[in-house]
This record gives C-alpha cells, sequence and structure tokens, in this order.
C-alpha cells in the first residue's frame, strides 16, 4: 500500500534573483546611486536620499515579498506592491528631473527611442549597464531609468496578476493548512477501509476453508 503524499503547507520558495523585473531594480538602485552621486550631490539637492531610498525599497520589498510567500500570500502581494509604488515614485522623479531642466523625455517620436527600449528590454543584469554609468549624460541616464522602471513595473503588473488568481483559486496557508489535515484524514479513513477490506476478505477466505476442510475431513 503506497503511503498517500499530504498537501504541502510551505510554498515553495521563489528564486527572485532569475526574475527579469528583480534584476533590472539591482540595476536600477546602482544606476540611481550613480546618478545622484554624478549629477545632484554635489548641488546638494534633498531628492538624493529619497530617490535613492525608493530604489533601495523597490529591490528589498522584492526580496522580502518573495521570502515572506513561503507562508503568506498575502504578505507577499502586499510587499511586493510596496516595491510597485516605491518604483513608480523613482519614475516620477526621473521625469521631474528632466522637466525641471528642460531636457527631453524621450517618447515614441524621439530618434532615440527605439533603440533604447530595445536595448532596456534586452539586457537584465548590472554588468549589461555599468559601463555607460560614467559616459551617460544625465538626460541619457533618466531616460533609461524611466524606461527601466515602467518595464518592470509592468512585469510586476502581470507577476501581481497571477499571484492573485492563485490566492483566489487556492487560498493562504491557513487554507492549505485546513486541506493538509483534510487530506490526512482522509488518507487515514481510507487505509482504516482498505484494511477493513482486507479484514473481510480474509474472514472470506478462512470460511472457505473451514468448509473446505469440513466436506475432506467430516467430524
Amino acid at each position: 500500500m503506497n503511503p498517500k503524499t499530504p498537501p504541502k503547507i510551505l510554498r515553495t520558495q521563489t528564486n527572485w534573483e532569475e526574475l527579469y523585473f528583480y534584476q533590472k531594480t539591482v540595476v536600477l538602485y546602482q544606476m540611481t546611486y550613480v546618478f545622484c552621486k554624478r549629477f545632484l550631490a554635489r548641488h546638494g539637492d534633498r531628492t538624493v536620499d529619497q530617490m535613492v531610498q525608493a530604489a533601495r525599497s523597490g529591490k528589498q520589498n522584492i526580496v522580502e515579498g518573495f521570502s515572506a510567500g513561503v507562508t503568506s500570500t498575502e504578505t507577499e502581494l502586499k510587499l511586493l506592491n510596496v516595491a510597485r509604488a516605491s518604483l513608480k515614485e523613482l519614475k516620477e522623479d526621473y521625469v521631474d528631473y528632466l522637466r525641471s531642466r528642460n531636457l527631453a523625455l524621450w517618447d515614441s517620436a524621439h530618434p532615440r527611442y527605439d533603440g533604447l527600449l530595445k536595448f532596456c528590454r534586452a539586457h537584465n543584469k548590472l554588468e549589461e549597464f555599468e559601463g555607460f554609468f560614467e559616459k551617460w549624460t544625465d538626460e541619457e541616464f533618466a531616460n533609461c531609468a524611466n524606461t527601466l522602471c515602467h518595464m518592470v513595473d509592468k512585469m510586476m503588473a502581470t507577476h501581481l496578476k497571477n499571484k492573485e488568481t492563485d490566492f483566489t483559486e487556492n487560498g493562504g496557508i491557513r487554507e492549505r493548512m485546513t486541506a493538509a489535515r483534510m487530506g490526512r484524514r482522509k488518507s487515514q479513513n481510507e487505509e482504516i477501509a482498505e484494511l477493513r477490506a482486507e479484514n473481510e476478505r480474509l474472514k472470506a477466505e478462512i470460511a472457505s476453508l473451514r468448509r473446505e476442510l469440513e466436506v475432506v475431513c467430516p467430524s
């Protein structure tokens, strides 16, 4: 008799380092640090701390969210939404920088927009970006960061939608614990039923053997 496999209570840990949107947040944090150092720090701009903290919050809350997701989908969703909100704030800071300095915000009509979009889509790792950190102008820097923020937001929106669907269909840890308990009880009941059936079968065999013995060796 094969043992029944009980339902899992703890979710499998998500390897966030393999997710493209997390990889892009690593890029965003490092490039924001360099951007502020090159273009804002020498002016004593108070947005420096805000931008660096927003970039860090975006990255760290993804890590915390997936770590919490092992036991709590609800906490995971909340933290991933915090990460998304932080990156929206960061995106707005980069857009404000461009506007306040009369620099171009690259849209689909800009001659470099398609090239930037293609580059940001194709690359996710820090080492693929950091060679440009000391070469880009502030306009190039801010437009690249703005594009990355937009991409991460879209990817996270899709991920959150899938997570919400999973939570709706499968519930959280309480539901999984209940399912595990019910599954164990069901398994035990099935095992008891199988043992009872086997017992009845053996009784029938014994009764049949006794009848055969009475025929061969009548009393």
